[in-house]
């Protein structure tokens, strides 16, 4: 159970991870190179953190098994 907790919650956390970095960039950048990489990794980083922490309470994809 625990090695598809794992490939659940990591599935999310990268998704989320994915998300924030696409809207940061959105966010950041003014143009092309003047995206602030620092922010964008950053933010990223904590999102992919915050959603593995989130899916300790459980998953959804779990409960259909």
């Amino acid at each position: 159970m625990f090695k598809k907790w794992i490939k659940a919650a990591g599935i999310r956390a990268l998704k989320t991870c994915a998300q924030t970095a696409l809207a940061t960039i959105g966010i950041t950048a003014v143009s092309a190179t003047e995206v602030n990489w620092a922010a964008v990794t950053g933010a990223a980083a904590l999102a992919g953190i915050v959603s593995l922490l989130t899916s300790t309470g459980g998953l959804p994809e779990l409960k259909k098994e």
